[in-house]
């Protein structure tokens, strides 16, 4: 049975709340995933989900979330463990990183964040065909 925990958070308000005309934010969002062997057959996966928010050239908020499990991954090929890790496992832990973002914006006093699905396996495709340009 997988084990889902927050493995580390944070938020940064250069400016504070104060918005100067219409919300209408740049959202950046950065992707990133690490991984390491807990034990034989027993893997740590750490989403690390990157939130930037720029109002013309200030920057609004930067939030920050490391969503980790804990994955039994045994008997796998070498594509198969590289596809669980770069893209079932992320899938798996966005939803959590995802409402801890929307927590963390608003907690820092500014309108409620939701960030959109993403499609992991799209991005795995994507980063199996073209080296070097997707999360890693």
């Amino acid at each position: 049975l997988p084990i889902f925990y927050l493995k580390d958070a944070s938020f940064e308000a250069p400016v504070g709340p104060r918005i100067e005309g219409d919300w209408n934010p740049q959202i950046g969002l950065d992707l990133q995933t690490e991984t390491s062997e807990i034990e034989p057959g027993l893997r740590e996966v750490v989403l690390q989900v990157t939130v930037t928010a720029k109002q013309g050239e200030k920057t609004m908020f930067v939030a920050e979330v490391k969503q980790a499990g804990a994955f039994v991954m045994q008997n796998l090929s070498e594509d198969d463990m590289k596809r669980a890790i770069g893209s079932l496992a992320p899938g798996v832990l966005f939803p959590y990183a995802r409402a801890a973002i929307s927590m963390l914006v608003s907690h820092g006093g500014f309108p409620q964040l939701l960030l959109p699905p993403v499609n992991f396996d799209a991005l795995f495709a994507n980063a199996t065909a073209n080296p070097g340009t997707a999360p890693n």
